[in-house]
C-alpha cells in the first residue's frame, strides 16, 4: 500500500522485452532509499516488485496485464503487441518516473489510500496555468462513475483531490500547488499524454455496492 505522496523522481534506463513481459530498469537517480529484492516500489502509480538492485539501477518485471492497464505497455514494440493502452513512447528510456516505497506502520498518511493498481490509463485533454495550474484528464471508462469533486484520485502516483468533474464522467479536473510540481512529473504534461489512474479504493467499493444493489432491484 501507499499513500500518494512522492518521495523521488526517477528516470527509466531501460525496458527489454522478456518471456514474461518487459524487464523494467531504472536510475534512482540519488534517492536514499534503498529498497531490498522483493520490496514493493510504485512506479508513477503502478505497484512493481523489485527483481534487482544495483548501483544505480533497479529492475523490475512487468507482466502483460500490467503492460496493457498502464502507461507502462507504451515501452517499446515488444509491449505495444501484448495491447498497449497509451498507444504511445510515455515511458520510453530517460523519461522521468515518480516514485515511492510502500507504507510502513509508522508512515503519515499524508495522501490517501493507494494500492498501485491502476484502473486504466487517462489523457490529459487541456492544462491551464492562468491564476491557478488546472489540468483536465478524460479517464478511463470504466473509472468514470467513482470519481467526485472533492473526492480523493491518483495521477501517476500522486495523490490529488479533484476540483471538478463532468456530471457525464467524461472528464475531471485537479490543481497542482508549487510543492508538487516541484517534486513531481506533473509539472511536464503536456496536452493528449497518457497518465496512469487509479480511483480512491473507497469509492470504489461504494460505488460498485451501489451497482449490485441496484442489479437486485
Amino acid at each position: 500500500m501507499f499513500t500518494g505522496i512522492v518521495q523521488h523522481v526517477g528516470r527509466i534506463t531501460a525496458a527489454q522485452p522478456t518471456a514474461a513481459g518487459v524487464r523494467l530498469t531504472l536510475d534512482p537517480c540519488g534517492w536514499s532509499h534503498r529498497p531490498a529484492r522483493g520490496d514493493s516500489i510504485a512506479v508513477s502509480g503502478t505497484c512493481l516488485t523489485v527483481v534487482q538492485v544495483d548501483a544505480g539501477a533497479w529492475s523490475f518485471d512487468v507482466i502483460p496485464q500490467t503492460l496493457a492497464r498502464t502507461t507502462l505497455g507504451s515501452m517499446g514494440s515488444a509491449s505495444a503487441s501484448m495491447g498497449s493502452a497509451s498507444g504511445d513512447a510515455a515511458l520510453q528510456p530517460g523519461r522521468s518516473v515518480n516514485l515511492e516505497h510502500a507504507v510502513l506502520a509508522s508512515t503519515p498518511m499524508g495522501g490517501h489510500i493507494v494500492q498501485g493498481h491502476v484502473d486504466g490509463v487517462g489523457r490529459v485533454a487541456a492544462i491551464s496555468t492562468t491564476g491557478e495550474w488546472r489540468v483536465r484528464i478524460e479517464p478511463p471508462a470504466d473509472a468514470a462513475s467513482s470519481i467526485v469533486a472533492q473526492g480523493s484520485i491518483t495521477v501517476d502516483g500522486v495523490s490529488l483531490t479533484v476540483a471538478g468533474a463532468a456530471a457525464d464522467g467524461s472528464w475531471f479536473e485537479v490543481a497542482l500547488i508549487p510543492e508538487t510540481l516541484a517534486r513531481t512529473t506533473l509539472a511536464s504534461l503536456a496536452v493528449g499524454d497518457a497518465v496512469n489512474i487509479e480511483v480512491d479504493h473507497l469509492a470504489k467499493l461504494i460505488a460498485r455496492e451501489v451497482e449490485r444493489r441496484l442489479a437486485r432491484g
